[in-house]
């Protein structure tokens, strides 16, 4: 039997990167918290890993309201008693278009989602690692390679994933005090739900549309877990993970 004496909380849970990762810690020993708003989802992915039901839990949380999300750790807490991990993963890829053609309630909901929900998720995590005994923990946010380098008519997802560089830096820093550790996992093109179009064409920056390739989700869990599983005294800043052909790199 693993020794669950440690506990992950993921958002964006129900599906893509966050299900796969949640699963992933489930299985390698980690109480898991399964966070979406998504409840059928939530148990879908739950029952995937497979673990002792004791060990893990779903919360219906929308990470852009601060009393939810509140509710969602003291949630944790109450039934693990801490919380040794945040996967501040949550997102959406908002409207596209050049910034003029970008409807208002877009940028908000993107705004609201992306930023907003990993500031309130990082704040009530943080508190929580502060205050608990022993104290610490380590909080992973889920960057993009967006918060490098922007698509074509981008602007809400790639300003929000900029921002999310901000928001690790300052939280390792402020971090030291008080053994909470903070990094940044920047993946670009993984084969998920979501990046199916990519595939079939996407727009590039000379104009043209064109295929890209993509590579398999099981490495980002793999990614994620290392990170997690690192001392204290250690930490990754900042990881790439991405098919290694995309055009990223240089020209392309």
């Amino acid at each position: 039997m693993p020794n669950r004496s440690r506990t992950a909380v993921v958002t964006g849970a129900s599906q893509g990167i966050g299900k796969a990762c949640a699963v992933g810690l489930a299985q390698a020993g980690w109480n898991t918290v399964f966070v979406g708003r998504n409840v059928a989802a939530l148990q879908a992915a739950m029952a995937e890993a497979d673990a002792d039901q004791a060990a893990v839990m779903s919360v219906q949380c929308d990470v852009s309201k601060p009393d939810q999300v509140e509710a969602l750790f003291d949630a944790v807490i109450r039934k693990f008693g801490r919380i040794d991990l945040l996967f501040n993963n949550a997102g959406i890829s908002g409207p596209g278009g050049t910034i003029d053609e970008i409807p208002l309630d877009g940028w908000e909901q993107t705004v609201a989602v992306n930023l907003n929900g990993a500031f309130l998720c990082a704040r009530a995590a943080f508190s929580r690692m502060r205050q608990q005994q022993p104290q610490g923990g380590r909080i992973i946010n889920n960057g993009s390679i967006a918060a490098h380098a922007p698509r074509p008519r981008t602007v809400p997802y790639a300003m929000t994933k900029h921002a999310i560089t901000g928001l690790t830096k300052c939280l390792a820093l402020d971090g030291r005090d008080f053994d909470i550790t903070c990094s940044q996992i920047d993946i670009g093109n993984v084969r998920t739900e979501m990046t199916v179009p990519m595939t079939r064409g996407m727009l590039q920056a000379n104009g043209e549309y064109k295929a890209e390739p993509v590579f398999e989700l099981q490495q980002v869990v793999e990614a994620v877990l290392f990170m997690a599983n690192l001392p204290p005294e250690a930490n990754v800043q900042f990881m790439t993970v991405m098919a290694s052909k995309m055009p990223f790199i240089g020209r392309g």
